[in-house]
């Protein structure tokens, strides 16, 4: 029976952990727009709307690479979470319309996924035949 390390059990939750925030991003958004159509993010700049119908795609997408441990998966994440958070604390400053809990618990998530994303990029491991070449090559 193989035990796994504490090391290895954080990774885990870690894992879990980013999966079920961009589940929860992809069912807040999709909750969204079935409620409210075209116009769900009606009394926001346009920008703003298209960027959150788009996070409906990207969300699912980075949870999915994720899942399957791949390395795109954290660059994507990474990346939607500090757009997002970026978009909301400027909506939330400027134009209002967001709940304070909601940019709160973003950023906390956005920094457990900054934080996080060099261990698990480490332990994902190479994600791509090209990757692993380069990485025998440097062995």
């Amino acid at each position: 029976m193989i035990t796994l390390t504490a090391s290895a059990r954080a990774l885990r939750v870690v894992h879990v952990l980013w999966v079920i925030g961009f589940l929860v991003g992809t069912t807040t958004h999709t909750a969204d727009l079935i409620l409210g159509g075209v116009n769900a993010y009606g009394g926001f700049p346009l920008g703003v709307r298209l960027f959150w119908v788009t996070l409906t795609i990207l969300d699912p997408a980075a949870a999915a690479l994720i899942i399957f441990r791949r390395r795109p998966g954290i660059v994507l994440g990474s990346t939607v979470m500090i757009a997002d958070i970026a978009v909301n604390w400027t909506v939330f400053a400027t134009v209002g319309g967001l709940s304070f809990f909601g940019v709160i618990s973003q950023s906390l998530f956005a920094v457990l996924i900054l934080v996080t994303a060099r261990p698990l990029w480490i332990w994902f491991g190479p994600s791509s035949k090209r990757e692993q070449a380069n990485q025998n090559r440097k062995a």
